[in-house]
């Protein structure tokens, strides 16, 4: 196989052709550097905070796909992924996940010692996660504290500073992981009854729909929780109302189970994390600058 070839699976393996994982990383990390910042943040802390997550989301879809090396060849929408098909082995998965976590690690050098100590528990959250779902009925719960961790890491980068803020952050963004994610598992669900995996879509049962709508609702009056404690304006609260918009528009895809309208949902939050941070963007660049 040629090097070409050999680079194409591996992104494959990363899912950087499939960015939406990073998307959803993405965003709530943004939202809180700018709030941390309360603006612009420092552009340096950006840029290795936007190349970070695209490395440890790569690393954790790497991990990922070799914990599930023995369930994905039985799942569907799976089982054409390299480490499924046979076209990676498992030693240069574990190689290229160890070269992605420590790339991001070396790009955080440059920053102080409380974003460097936080990388620590972050890495083992990433790392950790695929394996939960042997055990525990929600793994989604456990995603969402593994997607949240980037708005403590950027606080840290931004201010040095752990503020009270961030624990509110973190828990709409945890409701928000857990309702997309939901979303996705319903995709899976025939399949993953099948093989014994555990999901919230398969903890909430005949619930589920009604799981990722009370979440969803979650997110949505956290996050004007903390609109009204930061003393946000009109920008922002117009950005949680077009998010709450779009969630409505999800409930439609989602209410009947319908794989492919459920998966067509679940892309859809890439939109909800957009606007949501394009309301603390424009609400400090308007009325707080």
């Amino acid at each position: 196989m040629s090097i070409a070839n050999r680079i194409q699976i591996y992104a494959q393996l990363m899912r950087l052709d499939k960015p939406i994982g990073i998307l959803l990383l993405l965003w709530p990390m943004l939202w809180g550097l700018w709030f941390a910042a309360r603006g612009l943040p420092d552009w340096h802390i950006l840029v290795i905070f936007i190349l970070g997550t695209i490395l440890m989301r790569s690393a954790g879809c790497v991990i990922n796909d070799f914990a599930d090396r023995n369930i994905d060849p039985h799942v569907e929408r799976t089982k054409n992924r390299p480490m499924a098909a046979g076209r990676v082995s498992a030693k240069e998965a574990l190689l290229l996940a160890a070269g992605l976590s420590l790339c991001a690690f070396l790009l955080i050098l440059p920053l102080n010692q409380l974003t460097i100590l936080l990388s620590v528990p972050a890495l083992f959250l990433a790392g950790t996660y695929p394996f939960t779902k042997r055990f525990f009925a929600m793994p989604q719960a456990y995603l969402g504290i593994a997607f949240s961790f980037g708005i403590p890491m950027a606080f840290a980068a931004q201010t040095d500073s752990l503020p009270s803020i961030i624990w509110l952050l973190m828990l709409a963004n945890l409701f928000w992981v857990i309702a997309y994610d939901t979303v996705y598992a319903i995709v899976d669900k025939p399949d993953d009854l099948k093989i014994g995996i555990r999901t919230s879509a398969i903890t909430f049962g005949r619930f589920d729909v009604l799981g990722v709508m009370i979440c969803h609702a979650c997110f949505i009056m956290i996050m004007i929780y903390i609109g009204q404690l930061q003393q946000m304006n009109l920008a922002y609260y117009a950005g949680l109302m077009v998010a709450t918009g779009l969630v409505l528009y999800q409930y439609t895809l989602i209410r009947n189970r319908d794989r492919a309208l459920c998966f067509k949902a679940f892309l859809h939050n890439n939109w909800v994390g957009m606007v949501v941070f394009a309301g603390i963007a424009f609400d400090f660049l308007i009325f707080q600058s």
